[in-house]
């Protein structure tokens, strides 16, 4: 199955390794937060992995940034 379909050429997916995060309270709102960041097409915030995987056009910075906002931090 090609999981490309649909998806435009411009569009990238990417896994950001997420902070602080101790409960399902802080996903979403890590995940309202990345989800509000223009250029973004899909987010999904994982506790137990303490990541999010962002679908879209969005830059590093502006998900790094709307992370801290939401007082979290983008790992490395």
């Amino acid at each position: 199955m090609d999981l490309t379909v649909g998806m435009r050429e411009d569009c990238r997916m990417k896994t950001y390794a997420i902070e602080g995060m101790t409960c399902e309270n802080c996903v979403r709102h890590v995940t309202e937060a990345i989800a509000e960041v223009p250029g973004v097409t899909g987010v999904l915030v994982t506790l137990s992995a303490a990541t999010a995987e962002v679908e879209g056009t969005a830059s590093d910075a502006a998900i790094a940034s709307a992370v801290q906002e939401a007082g979290y931090a983008v790992g490395s």
